[in-house]
């Protein structure tokens, strides 16, 4: 089965039902969805925002913690050194390097909404799924 990375702005556009949702739901369809456990906590802080900003209630953030725990999400281990590697050469932030170090390291598409990182995937030479919202 193929094995997908996926970021937190692929799964926030889910998780909101963004119009660019049923495209990410069509590339996954048969893929096992792979992360650093990194996204995980990306995930939490995008909520937290969303409250801090007061873009959304606690009931409306709670609701899509639900939603985001419905989505199968294999976390996997990815080597920080190589990592930070990565956010060195490409000056980027630690986050992204480590989505870019588990694509390397699993020969797993990146899919992400955030331009910045595809292009930071592209000067690597990663694979990545291309969606346009």
């Amino acid at each position: 089965m193929n094995h997908v990375v996926i970021d937190a702005s692929a799964l926030i556009a889910v998780i909101a039902n963004e119009p660019v949702k049923h495209q990410l739901a069509q590339v996954t369809q048969d893929a096992v969805l792979i992360a650093p456990h990194s996204v995980h906590w990306e995930i939490g802080n995008a909520f937290s925002a969303m409250l801090k900003r007061q873009r959304a209630t606690l009931a409306q953030v709670v609701q899509a913690v639900a939603v985001y725990q419905t989505i199968p999400i294999r976390f996997v281990e990815i080597e920080l050194a190589e990592a930070l590697q990565l956010a060195h050469e490409l000056n980027l932030y630690a986050y992204d390097a480590y989505l870019l170090r588990c694509a390397i390291k699993y020969s797993a598409p990146l899919l992400s909404l955030d331009r910045g990182l595809i292009h930071a995937a592209q000067a690597l030479n990663a694979p990545i799924i291309e969606v346009t919202a």
